[in-house]
């Protein structure tokens, strides 16, 4: 754990500065007066890319390496397996760059972060917040487990701006680009014409008590959704049997929202774009709850948490201007109790690498 920690610290800290060093901007209609620094946010992202481009665990990690060391990749293999973007990527890093997996490790950890940062550098009012919570919250660490479907989700996320912007053809153009990477991202299809309501309208609690009702009734809505898949490359997740989400992870994905809810009109005045952001982050919550019943679906909250880091940025500037500083660090030591629960006590979490000796 002793990289991961170093990691957390100095992505923060390189976060933080970059505010600290920001340069003042002078667009019309942004939603920021200044701009971080992104000598400083580059610095983030190279220690996030280190730390997970050059892992040799973790999750399913070996697996991919594995496979990567094994097979030929040929026109062939990619067009026999699932998910041919992720085929195609891995049969030009194999067959023109180096037959090493750890390029192809190190490649996925740079697309996905780098994704991730471009958007949360245009749209999170704190970005050392949502860095922060990137880590600690748990999606970084995910991210060097489901490699496939976060590299999916990095993809979608990078297409917020046409979400926001309501640009369809193109937000579906990236979706299905996605697809081709994990073709779960089919699901946000859909989502484009779902969270373009107003945030706590009537659609936002029908949405809460679906999740209610699914849980109540998940034996009926469970049958019907695995018949759903069961022609699918997905069908083996019927026979998935890990147990459900803990209270805790439910909790935790429930706070900013809650917070959201009770500073609705000052986040609307502050971020006038933030009802999407609220909309997809509830969406999230929603397979979270889901989750309780079965973890398959907490897989699927992955497309959704992202939109969660950007509005945790904006809690602090909810509250009174003399509480802001308690609620910032509320966030950073609330966080931190649950990163030390999470991957000290629960998974006991060992990072190892070939390269990084510590």
């Amino acid at each position: 754990m002793t990289l991961l920690w170093m990691n957390l610290a100095f992505v923060f800290v390189f976060a933080y500065f970059s505010r600290y060093f920001a340069v003042p901007l002078l667009e019309s209609g942004s939603l920021h007066s200044v701009r971080p620094n992104k000598l400083l946010i580059f610095a983030s992202l190279a220690t996030l890319v280190v730390i997970s481009g050059l892992r040799s665990n973790i999750g399913d990690t070996f697996t991919y390496m594995n496979i990567y060391k094994e097979n030929a990749f040929t026109w062939e293999y990619v067009q026999d397996h699932k998910d041919i973007g992720f085929g195609i990527l891995q049969m030009l890093l194999k067959n023109y760059i180096s037959e090493d997996p750890q390029i192809m490790i190190f490649t996925t950890a740079l697309i996905t972060n780098l994704l991730i940062i471009i958007v949360l550098y245009n749209y999170s009012r704190m970005i050392e917040i949502s860095l922060y919570v990137y880590i600690t919250g748990g999606l970084f660490l995910v991210s060097m487990n489901g490699i496939r479907q976060v590299l999916a989700a990095a993809i979608t996320f990078a297409a917020t701006k046409y979400l926001i912007n309501g640009n369809w053809k193109r937000y579906y153009l990236i979706i299905i680009f996605a697809s081709f990477f994990h073709q779960s991202a089919l699901i946000l299809l859909p989502m484009y014409f779902i969270v373009r309501f107003k945030a706590w309208s009537k659609a936002t609690f029908a949405l809460i008590i679906f999740a209610v009702i699914v849980v109540i009734g998940y034996e009926q809505f469970s049958a019907l959704l695995f018949k759903a898949i069961d022609d699918t490359q997905y069908s083996g997740y019927i026979d998935f049997a890990e147990g459900g989400a803990n209270s805790l992870r439910v909790a935790v994905e429930a706070t900013p929202l809650l917070i959201a809810y009770l500073g609705r009109n000052k986040l609307k005045k502050l971020f006038p774009e933030g009802d999407i952001i609220v909309n997809m982050t509830l969406l999230g919550f929603v397979f979270m709850v889901i989750a309780t019943q079965e973890w398959i679906f907490a897989r699927m909250s992955i497309y959704f948490q992202l939109y969660g880091l950007i509005l945790v940025s904006w809690l602090p500037k909810l509250f009174r201007k003399k509480d802001q500083k308690l609620i910032y660090f509320a966030i950073i030591v609330c966080y931190f109790a649950y990163y030390y629960y999470e991957n000290v006590i629960s998974l006991n979490i060992l990072y190892k690498s070939d390269y990084l000796i510590w």
